[in-house]
């Protein structure tokens, strides 16, 4: 539940509840007091005001005068049908004894019970109403007036009144569903406004502590996040910041140990060669070279040394631009079959010069067309194939070009008969500066850069770069290219 929603229930909720509370209580003051708000000091103060009517109230008033000035109009039939008829009308009927005899009751009033229970006579002028009981299937409220007949006699006058449940209920218990009505009210308020503010405060304040250990440099910790209100939001963005910083540190770490490495790295591949020149130079200003052939002969490991230098200073170039994405790529659209085949003849004559039997099987197939740049991959071949020839130890040496298409995907494999690779070595063999060999000596030393170089360049085609080997017998570089599509959806 969104924060906006919380906030808009627990409003309406405040407005609604005390708006229900006052109308109840409007409602019960209604039933109490039966809608005449002038009769409460008569109903509570009075001491006469013994009927919860004030119509009934006025009857009573009345027969209590006709029994003080004329009590012989009491035992008139006619007079007596009229005031009980105005009585029914307000739900009250009447009864008048004289002596222990009834000598009127109301027509409408059958309890048999009633008349058993009725109070008995004490004195002229007491006024009582008893408490309201259940007679039979009805609440009655009975109030009564002592009075004495012209002869002396004892009589009483009984007002008999039927009494709602509810507002008997309601009369009785008003005072105890007032307090609750209120004691309601305050805890609704105050649960609602602790549990609406905890649910809003308490995962700030969770925020609050995860952002000062983020300041005090602690990331190794993570949110539990538990809502998905717009803090639960806030604060799934707040970890994904915090991972995302994690993250980029451990990379810059990473980073700052590459370029220490990589310094170490390049100090030793130009240390080597510059330590060759200087030694043959000297020699030369030494006058060790002596002779012409000698002379030749330093200079010409000198141009090598040198050229040396500048292959592993364009391989370092070429690969931070391709680690920088800052080495444009010169796509065309390449018939696979037709480029492999050209490569495969090229191929087949240098490594004919070297004594490398070679054999080829490219089934690519006419439509086989992909996105290249010539250059750049067929760098990448040349790379893969100067490191098998590096790495070939054995009397009759074999390399070989498989190519074959999937789907969507072209597949290349070059393969060798060489020493193969450790398997914990595999891994790494695609990492720079890596070497299987760590003498670096002048024979497979290299600069280390060139599988590092062709992963990238592989990789900025779309494709990737995988290498098999078996210890001893040999190593198979894998190479997938995205193939393009026609229109139709067929290969090309």
């Amino acid at each position: 539940m969104s924060i906006r929603l919380k906030l808009l229930l627990s409003y309406a909720a405040m407005l609604i509840i005390p708006l229900v509370t006052m109308i109840v209580t409007a409602a019960l003051l209604i039933i109490v007091f039966r809608g005449d708000f002038q009769t409460i000091r008569e109903q509570y103060a009075a001491q006469d005001g013994f009927a919860d009517n004030h119509n009934v109230e006025r009857m009573v008033k009345e027969l209590r005068r006709t029994a003080a000035s004329n009590p012989e109009a009491l035992t008139d039939p006619a007079y007596l049908a009229d005031v009980d008829q105005e009585l029914q009308a307000n739900k009250s009927s009447l009864i008048i004894r004289r002596d222990d005899a009834i000598v009127y009751k109301s027509p409408a009033l059958q309890q048999p019970e009633l008349m058993q229970r009725l109070p008995a006579f004490e004195h002229p002028g007491r006024m009582e109403k008893g408490e309201t009981a259940r007679y039979g299937n009805q609440l009655l409220s009975v109030a009564s007036f002592d009075f004495l007949y012209a002869d002396k006699h004892p009589g009483t006058i009984f007002v008999v009144t039927s009494v709602n449940p509810i507002v008997n209920f309601a009369r009785k218990f008003f005072p105890s569903l007032f307090a609750a009505l209120i004691v309601i009210l305050v805890l609704t308020h105050t649960l609602l406004t602790y549990f609406v503010s905890r649910s809003i405060v308490k995962p700030l304040q969770k925020l609050k502590r995860a952002m000062n250990r983020v300041k005090a440099g602690d990331l190794e910790f993570e949110m539990q996040i538990t809502s998905k209100d717009e803090i639960g939001q806030l604060s799934l963005a707040f970890e994904q910041m915090r991972g995302q910083l994690k993250q980029s540190i451990q990379t810059q770490l990473q980073y700052e140990e590459n370029r220490k490495e990589l310094i170490s790295n390049i100090s030793h591949d130009l240390r080597t060669p510059l330590t060759a020149i200087r030694g043959y130079v000297e020699g030369l200003e030494d006058g060790v070279a002596d002779t012409p052939d000698k002379r030749q002969k330093y200079i010409g490991i000198i141009s090598s040394k040198a050229e040396e230098m500048n292959r592993l200073i364009d391989e370092l170039f070429l690969y931070s631009k391709l680690d920088l994405n800052r080495l444009p790529f010169n796509f065309e659209v390449v018939d696979l079959q037709a480029f492999l085949a050209d490569w495969s003849e090229d191929l087949e004559f240098e490594l004919g010069k070297q004594g490398v039997r070679y054999e080829a099987d490219i089934a690519l197939g006419q439509r086989a067309q992909a996105s290249l740049d010539r250059d750049k991959m067929k760098r990448v071949f040349a790379n893969i194939v100067d490191n098998s020839l590096k790495y070939m130890n054995k009397p009759e040496k074999k390399m070989s070009l498989r190519a074959f298409g999937t789907p969507h995907r072209a597949v290349i494999e070059i393969a060798d008969n060489g020493q193969g690779i450790d398997a914990e070595a595999l891994p790494h063999i695609f990492e720079r500066f890596y070497r299987v060999d760590p003498s670096r000596n002048s024979h497979t030393g290299g600069s280390g850069l060139g599988l590092a170089i062709s992963r990238q360049i592989v990789e900025g085609h779309g494709g990737t770069i995988e290498a098999h080997s078996v210890k001893g017998e040999g190593v198979r570089m894998t190479i997938t290219l995205p193939l393009r599509l026609h229109k139709d959806g067929d290969d090309r």
